[in-house]
């Protein structure tokens, strides 16, 4: 585990965007955004991304954009929902009416 990558990932405003739209479309009941900040950390540790992060960074060229954040194919979409899914709470149930 690299934690200069776990710094990086949590600090990438382009992977927070990314990471906050997996939470909204799952359902998130309150502020996704307010949700990913608290979290963020945690998020970016449990997934244990570093190695694909680091490898991203070591191999990056001119061709590639430099924003690994924003790389579908560093951090993949379902790397994402793989660790957001389970920390999401349900929604609250609905009181019946009388």
């Amino acid at each position: 585990m690299s934690y200069l990558s776990i710094v990086e990932m949590a600090g990438s405003p382009s992977l927070a965007s990314r990471i906050t739209a997996a939470v909204a479309e799952e359902g998130f009941a309150g502020d996704a955004q307010e949700f990913v900040r608290l979290n963020i950390w945690t998020i970016v540790a449990a997934g244990n991304w570093d190695a694909a992060w680091d490898s991203a960074r070591a191999t990056a060229s001119v061709n590639v954009n430099p924003d690994t954040g924003m790389r579908d194919d560093v951090i993949t979409d379902g790397m994402i929902l793989s660790v957001v899914q389970p920390m999401i709470p349900p929604p609250p149930e609905e009181e019946p009416t009388p």
